[in-house]
């Protein structure tokens, strides 16, 4: 009788695992590429630099770091993020952990790639508040810049550029990529997950999560209306922000966002584009309402929860760059706010 029950636990979990293997992908175990940017050492590491460097910002202040702390799970854990003149941006800072295995960047998907995603808060007045030729003019007055560029780019005749900027942060952004449990899971290895987890991906699956939060980053692609079954609040949705329709001027788009990735969800507390949630748990119970019309015991929210702890992964190893000196023809901070 144990081993006829033994048998059939044995018969589920493989069930299990070769349905979460067709509808999920472990990380790949290199850098990925990417479109019309060939990643070298050089690059990631001018890219790693541009990343941590507050003068990208008119204020000096704020730097890409500054909303995607890589400490912290790749965001900023505000609800929206705090730019230039201390103004809250409109939306939630997504994880940058793994967002270069994303189909488009931002919640309403308006940039193709990290290159095109790059050069958005470096210009908006509500983040860093620059603009491109005085960046160029800040990286072209430290000699150091200049000698990186022209390694990361070399043959070019004007290696710091704008879109060379967006190109090495790209390079760097594409390395941080963070193997977790469930990757090991899709790898074989079935004791990876422990039992309440694997609960949760059954759950997760057999409840239609995965139908949004499918691929290598759990989500990531493919854009869906919030609210598909019942709306949220008015504190969750704000009715002033319509997401994908502000990109594409189509009625059918209002409301409409990216479905979030989910890797690294555990730790990147406040949740949705409002980020007005700051329990998962709580989390995944609106969406099982607002998106399936499905009401979730506390069991199977903490089962879901414990599933989506076992997407939080370990970052590589990161050495904080050592940053060039400013020189007498660098452009000075700028703290007011332009009207």
């Amino acid at each position: 009788m144990m081993t006829t029950a033994l048998l059939a636990g044995t018969a589920v979990a493989d069930d299990l695992h070769e349905t979460a293997s067709d509808m999920f992908k472990p990380l790949p175990s290199t850098i990925p590429s990417v479109a019309d940017n060939p990643i070298t050492p050089e690059k990631i590491e001018l890219g790693k630099a541009l990343f941590f460097d507050p003068r990208l910002s008119a204020s000096g202040v704020f730097s890409c770091y500054s909303c995607h702390n890589l400490t912290t799970g790749g965001d900023d854990n505000l609800e929206t993020s705090i730019g230039h003149g201390w103004q809250k941006g409109p939306r939630n800072s997504p994880t940058v952990l793994n967002a270069v295995l994303n189909e488009a960047q931002f919640w309403d998907g308006r940039a193709e790639d990290l290159k095109a995603q790059a050069k958005g808060p470096i210009q908006a007045g509500v983040e860093m508040a620059n603009t491109p030729e005085t960046v160029i003019a800040t990286l072209k007055s430290m000699p150091q810049y200049e000698a990186w560029f022209d390694d990361a780019f070399p043959g070019e005749t004007e290696p710091v550029s704008f879109d060379n900027l967006a190109k090495a942060i790209e390079a760097f952004e594409a390395t941080l990529i963070t193997p977790a449990p469930f990757d090991a899971y899709l790898n074989g290895d079935k004791n990876a997950l422990n039992e309440q987890q694997k609960t949760g991906l059954a759950l997760f699956i057999d409840k239609g999560c995965a139908a949004c939060h499918s691929g290598v980053n759990v989500g990531g692609h493919g854009y869906y209306p919030f609210g598909l079954i019942e709306k949220p609040g008015a504190d969750i949705l704000p009715p002033d922000d319509k997401g994908r329709f502000a990109v594409t001027e189509t009625v059918d788009d209002e409301y409409v966002f990216r479905a979030s990735p989910l890797r690294n969800v555990a730790v990147t507390a406040p949740y949705f584009h409002s980020g007005k949630v700051w329990s998962l748990k709580v989390a995944v119970q609106i969406m099982a309402e607002s998106q399936l019309g499905e009401e979730l015991s506390d069991e199977e929210a903490d089962a879901m929860v414990a599933f989506l702890e076992s997407l939080t992964g370990t970052l590589p190893d990161i050495t904080l760059p050592n940053l060039p000196p400013e020189t007498q023809s660098t452009p000075r901070p700028v703290a007011e706010i332009e009207r």
